[in-house]
């Protein structure tokens, strides 16, 4: 075995594609950590069910950052994948119940529905050689006739098993997650721990991408996000990176539903409308789509902004939301939340060292 592999495993954390190194950059993150696991403690059990909420959601926006930041493809499909996983857990976990980890089951094959679908779905797109602007549009149009399809399943007819689909009312009624445990099961019901287990997956999950970016697979796809034909010309076969990484966003935006509908136990058509689909994109823009921790930072922020704008100024909300994409497009491409990672860095550069600083008196001598 090679023993250089764990350092080169390291390493990957710190690779070209990411921003944030060194010891400095991890005595923060983990600080942040420490932070998030110690917040229970320190709040009541309403707050730490709505941050659960939070940390549903960013589980896509990192999936989207894959496939829009490094992979170079917008995708308005987020949702689809979100609502289908939500459905899946909800159909199997109504038809044969929340006992002896099946829930952990329903979870899995959710999370592979929403991988299949996109892996279908991905091909036609991608071998079909479609790309730019119009893959954003084939993609919003799935996610807007799967919208509309489950909307109109009010009917009894409408039916797997015992699980109804309820058309715009969506399904409820569906079991949290239960984990196997001596004696008798784990409910990870809201509260603190489901907290635990949502804050351990998005810590695993963000580490898991950035290993995945500094790769050799994350260098070709942001190879292939800059100059397709170049790396065609280099000997990569460019449709199946492309898929590959349609395939895992996707799938974390399957994790997303599954995670969402276990922790509110319902789940509805209009989680995939077109206001559901834009959100994400406006996440990721304003974060910083170029990086993963941008990312993750500015989609909490943005999440906690826009719930406070829904309570205290509802009709102000999408607004503000539009706005600031605006704002962010014009004048920081690459992300608000990216701009103030790299301002210290520019402040430092802009500042003249001592021993470049002119002497008066020598320049007259």
């Amino acid at each position: 075995m090679d023993r250089r592999s764990p350092l080169r495993f390291l390493r990957r954390l710190e690779g070209p594609q990411t921003l944030g190194r060194g010891p400095g950059f991890w005595g923060i993150a983990a600080l942040a950590v420490a932070l998030a696991a110690a917040y229970p403690l320190l709040t009541d059990a309403y707050t730490v069910g709505n941050t659960i909420y939070f940390f549903d959601w960013v589980f896509m926006a990192l999936g989207l950052c894959l496939i829009w930041g490094y992979g170079g493809a917008l995708s308005f499909g987020q949702t689809a994948f979100f609502g289908l996983s939500g459905y899946a857990y909800g159909v199997v976990t109504l038809d044969f119940g929340a006992d002896h980890g099946l829930t952990l089951v329903a979870t899995l094959l959710a999370v592979a529905a929403s991988a299949l679908f996109a892996a279908v779905l991905g091909y036609f797109l991608f071998f079909g050689r479609i790309g730019g602007v119009f893959l954003g549009i084939v993609t919003l149009a799935v996610t807007l006739v799967f919208e509309r399809f489950m909307a109109q399943t009010a009917g009894p007819e409408w039916h797997v098993g015992a699980a109804r689909l309820n058309g715009f009312n969506g399904m409820s009624g569906m079991p949290p997650l239960t984990v196997p445990w001596p004696g008798d099961d784990l409910v990870l019901s809201p509260d603190v721990p489901l907290y635990y287990v949502t804050l351990a997956l998005l810590v695993v999950t963000y580490l898991g991408l950035r290993l995945l970016v500094n790769s050799s697979f994350g260098n070709v796809i942001v190879a292939i996000r800059e100059n397709p034909h170049r790396a065609t010309m280099l000997g990569y076969d460019v449709r199946k990176y492309q898929l590959a990484t349609f395939v895992i966003g996707s799938a974390l935006a399957g994790l997303s539903g599954v995670l969402y509908t276990s922790w509110g136990q319902y789940i509805t058509p209009s989680s995939m409308g077109l206001t559901a689909a834009a959100l994400p994109i406006i996440w990721v823009a304003v974060g910083g789509r170029g990086d993963l921790t941008t990312t993750l930072v500015g989609t909490l922020l943005l999440l906690g902004a826009f719930q406070f704008l829904t309570i205290y100024g509802s009709q102000y909300a999408l607004v503000a939301m539009g706005l600031l994409l605006v704002v962010t497009v014009l004048l920081t491409p690459d992300g608000l939340v990216t701009a103030l990672f790299r301002l210290p860095r520019r402040l430092g550069r802009r500042r003249p060292r001592a021993a470049d600083a002119v002497d008066p008196g020598r320049e007259a001598a």
